[in-house]
């Protein structure tokens, strides 16, 4: 028995079907080509970033806005605080980073960490006591998350963690290919961006006492002093000597004179502020820049410091003990006009410095010497 035929009005409205059906999968292509457009767009843009705050900055503006989402942030794994504190030595303002984390250990980031398989994204509802070393800072409403692990060769380095308003957003049941690439990519991004700045860090650092070296003090100075013009905050520079340091040298031998130089630069460090630059400029001399201090505050630290060394004995390597003092020079950045070269202002301030540096010595030594 054969089937009855459709009615010419069956299979118009069939056909009107499947044009719908088809415009929807059209539009749904053009969709997710355009999806897939922005991200290698976005893909090639963090490739290029030349800085941790530019390629961070980036993830935080951009990725959003590509993804349609309501919050991303950034979890990095950073024992004993290293990249933390190299990032900040750099220049790098964390508070311009909110969503930026640090954590000490891979645990704290919620992945299963078992050693026979690599950990996999985290899809699901928002649960603020369980996501909020994530998500400090939730935007109202925020209903589901992606928490995707950034892996390096196997080795967890951090988190980006994907927030949206929309619940079915993120859920267990999808899949996770997408959101991995685009881990994989970050994670490799910021390994790069990391390692390009430690290694700029060790360039501008003294490998002997892990001060700053006079190439980023050269560099430090004309910026702040720029700062300092812009801003109208004061400005102040120490230039420290340590006293009598040939004779050190020749009484305890030359991996004596290293301890010696070392702990000075912890005694001075002790005394500054995070803000503060301190740099080893010569053989035993050092030159620390003081920010937003005037001339009788960075006095009263170089008070501090050369009470400090000259207080305590240097202990060193070999059991022995020996008594260190140091001369301090002190200025202020007194020229604070804008047609005058940064670079002359810097080193004026330097050899003033430096001037009241040779009357501290010539005063009989192991004191502070303002320039007047």
């Amino acid at each position: 028995m054969h089937e009855p035929s459709a009615s010419p009005q069956e299979l118009m409205a069939e056909n009107e079907t499947l044009r719908a059906r088809m415009a929807y999968l059209l539009e749904q292509a053009e969709r997710n080509h355009e999806i897939m457009c922005r991200h290698q767009a976005f893909d090639l843009e963090i490739v290029g970033a030349g800085s941790f705050p530019e390629l961070v900055g980036t993830i935080f503006s951009t990725l959003p806005v590509i993804s349609d989402l309501d919050i991303v942030t950034l979890s990095l794994i950073d024992q004993n605080a290293d990249i933390y504190t190299v990032m900040h030595r750099l220049g790098v303002d964390f508070e311009t980073l909110p969503n930026l984390m640090f954590c000490e250990h891979a645990v704290e980031l919620g992945f299963d960490m078992a050693p026979e398989r690599l950990p996999r994204p985290l899809l699901g509802a928002f649960v603020p006591g369980r996501h909020h070393a994530m998500f400090p800072q939730p935007p109202a409403g925020l209903r589901s998350v992606a928490l995707v692990p950034l892996l390096r060769n196997k080795r967890l380095i951090g988190s980006l963690n994907l927030g949206s308003a929309d619940p079915s957003r993120f859920t267990p049941a999808l899949g996770t290919d997408f959101v991995e690439h685009m881990g994989s990519i970050i994670a490799i991004c910021l390994e790069n961006v990391i390692s390009n700045e430690m290694l700029k860090y060790i360039g501008l650092t003294d490998s002997l006492t892990g001060a700053y070296n006079r190439r980023y003090m050269d560099r430090r100075l004309v910026e702040e002093i720029a700062r300092a013009r812009r801003q109208g905050y004061r400005l102040s520079c120490m230039y420290i000597d340590i006293d009598h340091f040939k004779r050190v040298n020749d009484t305890v031998g030359h991996q004596g004179g290293d301890d010696v130089l070392r702990e000075v630069c912890t005694r001075i460090k002790a005394e500054l502020r995070m803000s503060d630059a301190l740099c080893r400029f010569g053989g035993e001399e050092f030159v620390v820049v003081l920010i937003d201090a005037d001339l009788e505050n960075a006095s009263m630290v170089a008070n501090r410091i050369r009470a400090s060394v000259a207080g305590t004995p240097v202990g060193l390597s070999t059991g022995e003990e020996v008594a260190v003092t140091v001369s301090i020079g002190v200025a202020a950045l007194t020229d604070f006009e804008r047609d005058h070269a940064i670079e002359g202002v810097a080193q004026e301030l330097i050899a003033s410095a430096d001037a009241a540096l040779y009357q501290a010595k010539a005063a009989g030594r192991n004191q502070v010497i303002t320039f007047a």
